[in-house]
């Protein structure tokens, strides 16, 4: 891990830019981390629209995760931002607004060359930022997961012993080898689904919530499409980490 720049914060909060090999990322931690105090951290997983393009929001939940005493870091996902195109995930791409165009269902094969190949590619990824960030003498354990790609994070639950609970955002297409790998999740988890989604197939998020295997797991459903989140359901999320980290 490489850091590039950093700053601080209005609100104290420190961000330090950083590169995990060809991997951009950032890093925030609170004004009260440090060597003898560090902080659970939470994994900021970004939209696949890059971080430029997603840093408002990313930035915003970043801050309010650390006024209640975590770091957050986020790293940018394979294909987005300024890494290399991922020409079969380009043209699953195409296809799939050339079928939602058209009128057309979605085809399976268009979701499983969409969605696998960033999952494979992704959740080793997060897994050596992981491990660097664990390195770091301010942070600390436990961690946790926020965000989507959904079935990133559903990967990354099984695989990952080191995350300790995860709130998911349900706003993308699931292939239905999730379905089994989801059966298999046990940490806590905190859904947040969005009821009108435009790009979302709302009865494949419900039937991905009934599919993991975890004793606590909450499904946060509001109206409303893909950006339209409530700030209460995003208080909620926090919540559900402050209990579950702390």
């Amino acid at each position: 891990m490489h850091f590039t720049s950093e700053q601080r914060l209005d609100d104290g909060v420190l961000e330090c830019e950083f590169t995990l090999g060809e991997i951009p990322g950032i890093l925030w931690t609170p004004a009260s981390a440090s060597t003898s105090a560090p902080a659970p951290l939470i994994l900021l997983s970004p939209p696949p629209l890059g971080l430029r393009k997603t840093y408002p929001r990313l930035v915003a939940r970043a801050r309010h995760s650390a006024a209640d005493g975590f770091a957050t870091a986020t790293i940018e996902l394979p294909g987005s931002g300024d890494r290399p195109r991922l020409p079969a995930a380009e043209q699953a791409l195409a296809d799939l607004h050339r079928a939602m165009e058209a009128g057309e269902p979605v085809s399976d094969e268009i979701i499983d060359a969409l969605i696998l190949p960033l999952v494979d590619k992704a959740v080793p990824e997060w897994q050596a930022a992981l491990d660097a960030l664990l390195s770091l003498p301010e942070i600390g354990g436990p961690v946790g997961y926020s965000g989507g790609v959904i079935s990133i994070g559903t990967r990354l639950a099984v695989v990952e012993p080191r995350i300790s609970a995860a709130v998911l955002f349900a706003g993308s297409f699931v292939p239905r080898s999730m379905f089994e790998e989801a059966r298999q999740v046990t940490i806590p988890l905190h859904v947040l689904l969005q009821w009108d989604d435009e790009g979302n197939d709302r009865q494949a998020a419900l039937d991905l919530f009934d599919a993991f295997g975890s004793k606590e797991k909450t499904l946060h459903a509001n109206m409303g499409g893909h950006t339209g989140v409530p700030q209460f359901a995003a208080d909620a999320a926090a919540q559900f980490f402050t209990r579950h980290l702390k």
